[in-house]
């Protein structure tokens, strides 16, 4: 009992149980499974800067790769746009020690578009799709800029493709995912869409589909009170960011791929289509889909944002007869599903919903705080939300409303989505790497060497000055949006309550 709350007991844990016996390695975005879904127990829900912290390293360079774990390694992926160099990093899962430094490419000059006069790059990070780790390979995506196979154990590169290329204003996101023969990713830019399944082991091409899907974007305006495009960013409705899923339905595999303004199912064999749904206006699509109860559940955004249940046993278009249900959606985190329960949280304003998985019907909503770009995660009966203000908030995953259990701030900004492993939980921020574990300590001497880049400063909250300006902006942004039929009212008096940190009870006094 003497070494329970000590680092000795742990590192002593460590050397009788091997990594292996201790849990699924969380080997791609969102964990084995793809979910955001953790079989671990006995993590901390109370952590600060000092307690609870295994340990906490600076990230070099750029990046929101969510991290990956196999065994006692953790990937991430880098990139400098100064330096032009895109890297790969191999982290002791123990001891938080880079063990590997792989420059993987040199950058090329990204392809771009002069009608596109709003090419924002600044807006994404150089290195966004998380990667895919196995027992001897690690599988990297810096989308247009490259996509390589590395070697696990000795770091080398086996393969690469730097071919597939496609104009992102806004640079790439869409993560790769892997079965036992090839990798499938998404190119969804402006110029050009397609899927493409490369063979694990060499590369080369199995298949390559365009996306092809055609709607009315003038028509897509009109319907929404926009009465013209303004201009400057053609194609901005075919873009998207997501990663698709790997499903099984009766015997058959189907791979769920969500494009811009669309949601496709291919056969992962030979990139026949099997079915779609078409969604004007739903662009800019970030989260992954996932399989339940029978239904697939995707979520839409750019002007479309919404969260449906679609049957899977269609073919062709079925968008009017197989989507069970739909919603509004969170726009940009990825949703988690346990004991018939949907989770989730609005990018902006950090809103919290539970909805019936089965009927769409919403059972409670309540207000987080913070922006969230990152997905969510169930670990041991909670989720937890990780802020771009560098806060973890843990909710009980109950179908009552709940109680919030814990509010963990950190010096930190997130984007990155957490990985959870047996040694802890592991925080990607944008300037550092944490390993979350039970009983362990930081000095105050420790905490005052972290060292921040000045243009990766923490998000800080704003004063209060600041905050009623913008609110005032805001509800002149809100009243234009509710005019214009792009926001329901209810939904602009939520935005504005979680803006404002009220209560629904108390703006209704």
């Amino acid at each position: 009992m003497i070494y329970r709350n000590s680092s000795v007991f742990y590192a002593l844990f460590w050397l009788v149980f091997p990594a292996s016996l201790l849990g699924q390695n969380w080997n791609q975005f969102r964990g084995s499974s793809g979910d955001g879904i953790s079989d671990q127990d006995k993590l901390p829900v109370n952590f600060t800067e000092g307690d609870n912290i295994r340990w906490k390293i600076a990230i070099p360079d750029s990046g929101w790769s969510s991290p990956v774990v196999w065994e006692d390694e953790i990937w991430i992926t880098v990139g400098d746009d100064r330096k032009k160099e895109l890297r790969a990093l191999c982290v002791d899962l123990q001891s938080g020690k880079i063990k590997k430094d792989i420059k993987v490419f040199d950058m090329v000059e990204r392809l771009l578009d002069a009608e596109y006069i709003y090419d924002s790059p600044h807006l994404n990070s150089p290195a966004t799709p998380t990667s895919v780790v196995e027992s001897d390979s690690v599988y990297v995506s810096f989308g247009s800029q490259g996509i390589a196979r590395l070697d696990r154990l000795s770091g080398e590169v086996v393969w690469s493709r730097r071919d597939l290329r496609v104009y992102q204003p806004v640079r790439q996101g869409s993560s790769p995912i892997v079965d036992d023969k090839n990798l499938y990713v998404a190119f969804d830019g402006t110029d050009q869409q397609f899927f493409v399944a490369l063979d694990k082991d060499t590369g080369k091409t199995e298949w390559r589909v365009a996306r092809d899907v055609d709607t009315d974007w003038k028509k897509t305006l009109r319907a929404r009170g926009i009465q013209s495009d303004k201009g400057g960013k053609p194609n901005d409705n075919k873009k998207a960011f997501a990663t698709a899923t790997l499903i099984d339905v009766d015997g058959k595999r189907q791979l769920i791929a969500p494009a811009a303004e669309a949601i496709i199912s291919y056969d992962p064999e030979t990139g026949e289509e099997l079915w779609r749904t078409l969604h004007p206006g739903g662009f800019n699509v970030a989260a992954r889909p996932i399989y339940s109860n029978g239904l697939v559940y995707v979520f839409t955004s750019g002007l479309d944002n919404s969260l449906m249940a679609i049957r899977p046993d269609g073919l062709g278009d079925v968008t009017e007869s197989h989507i069970v249900w739909k919603t509004r959606g969170p726009n940009i985190p990825s949703p988690v599903l346990v004991n018939g329960l949907l989770f989730m949280v609005t990018d902006k304003g950090g809103i919290a919903r539970c909805l019936d998985a089965k009927t769409g019907d919403e059972i409670w909503k309540m207000r987080v705080g913070g922006d969230h770009w990152a997905s969510p995660v169930f670990v041991d009966g909670n989720l937890l939300f990780s802020s771009k203000q560098g806060e973890v908030t843990v909710l009980p995953a109950t179908r009552e409303e709940p109680e919030v259990i814990a509010r963990n701030e950190l010096n930190a900004s997130f984007v990155a989505s957490p990985a959870v492993t047996h040694a802890g939980l592991i925080l990607r921020s944008t300037t550092h790497l944490y390993c979350v574990a039970e009983g362990f300590k930081r000095t105050p001497e420790q905490i005052a060497k972290d060292v921040y880049p000045e243009e990766a400063t923490p998000i800080k909250r704003p004063k209060l000055a600041d905050k009623e300006s913008r609110l005032d902006e805001l509800v002149a942004n809100l009243r234009v949006l509710v005019k214009a039929g792009k926001l329901t009212r209810e939904e602009a008096a939520d935005l504005y309550r979680a803006a404002a940190n009220i209560s629904e009870k108390e703006s209704d006094r």
